[in-house]
């Protein structure tokens, strides 16, 4: 997966990704507000905490943001690059996860393997909605591909499919910073106003192997 070159990612020193959108473009769903802490000063903090930890770490700085996340996987004198790595990566996935005038019910291959896989797009919303507000504490809501076939999985903290070998798709970043600003404690609400004004299907698509 090259996903992160795409995001600005390619190798240390890492940087803060542009969002693929402005900060007011998703608006009534996503203030700008939110965008101003949970990018800037969240995803920031993750970027400059991580270029620290890999200052005197030759090894793990000539690799790829993907590479370091898979080597520090478990890692427990890592512990800290993983969840700094993997919190640059899910963030800047989640930020093309979504897209001005995105979500309803996606169409061509995405649907036709929706279907395939879950029965319906309606039973996959069900299962997306369940993951994101089940997911105890911080985490992640994720559609991925495994193999030939698509699943909604949820990880915790700074967990992320790469490390299970599958490919993730699109995700819903469930910490509630993501939207407590906007939602206060009403997750179930922020991840149906995900699901239906917010997903990029396009990206969805575009990852699919």
């Amino acid at each position: 997966m090259t996903f992160s070159s795409e995001a600005n990612q390619a190798t240390y020193p890492f940087s803060l990704p542009n969002l693929p959108y402005d900060k007011s473009d998703l608006l009534p769903h996503m203030s700008a507000e939110t965008f101003d802490y949970h990018h800037a000063k969240h995803h920031n903090a993750y970027v400059v905490n991580l270029n620290k930890l890999l200052e005197t770490n030759i090894d793990l700085s000539s690799k790829t943001l993907e590479e370091i996340i898979l080597a520090s996987h478990n890692q427990p004198n890592l512990a800290g690059v993983f969840n700094n790595s993997a919190q640059v990566w899910n963030h800047t996935f989640f930020w093309h996860s979504m897209k001005k005038n995105g979500g309803d019910k996606p169409s061509g291959k995405v649907l036709e393997y929706i279907e395939r896989d879950f029965g319906s797009y309606d039973k996959f919303v069900e299962e997306f909605k369940q993951a994101g507000a089940t997911q105890f504490g911080s985490g992640w809501a994720w559609l991925v591909q495994d193999g030939a076939k698509l699943k909604v999985v949820k990880t915790a903290n700074a967990e992320v499919p790469l490390t299970s070998g599958v490919q993730p798709l699109m995700c819903c970043d469930v910490w509630e910073h993501a939207y407590y600003i906007d939602y206060r404690n009403r997750r179930p609400d922020f991840i149906a106003a995900f699901l239906e004004h917010l997903v990029n299907w396009d990206f969805v698509e575009k990852n699919l192997k």
